[in-house]
């Protein structure tokens, strides 16, 4: 199980990296794009980071599953910790959402907005981390 605990931690640290760099990168992006009219190397940098971590999710969220009902045998703290993460997947599907739009050149978005809902995900790992590490329930 430790190899298994290993994978999880390596795709979740790739998930949490598009997590907060894509809503920001959207900043970046939507400004280029107002200047040049065109995605550019910065849209398609971001699509394919978003692109890329889909796949890290998709690994978190199995192996973080399967450890939760090898090991811990789905204990209090861990079904806490799987909601708190739907609400990351969330989170991480409204990115997507963003990120499509972008890709047709819709920025719906303000820069005020993107900079807090990059922030929130922040509050949602935070909590997440206290969950795993104190294991409170």
């Amino acid at each position: 199980m430790d190899w298994l605990k290993i994978i999880h931690i390596l795709c979740v640290m790739g998930w949490m990296t598009s997590i907060f760099a894509v809503p920001r990168a959207l900043i970046y992006w939507k400004r280029d794009f107002a200047k040049t009219s065109e995605n550019g190397p910065l849209g398609d940098l971001t699509y394919r980071l978003y692109r890329f971590s889909a796949g890290l999710m998709v690994l978190s969220l199995i192996t973080g599953i399967w450890l939760g009902a090898a090991v811990w045998a789905f204990d209090t703290w861990v079904i806490v910790k799987l909601a708190l993460v739907s609400v990351l997947v969330a989170h991480y599907m409204m990115t997507g959402g963003m990120v499509m739009r972008a890709r047709r050149g819709t920025f719906n978005e303000s820069d005020f907005y993107l900079r807090v809902f990059n922030e929130v995900s922040v509050l949602g790992v935070i909590a997440i981390l206290w969950v795993v590490v104190v294991k409170p329930f």
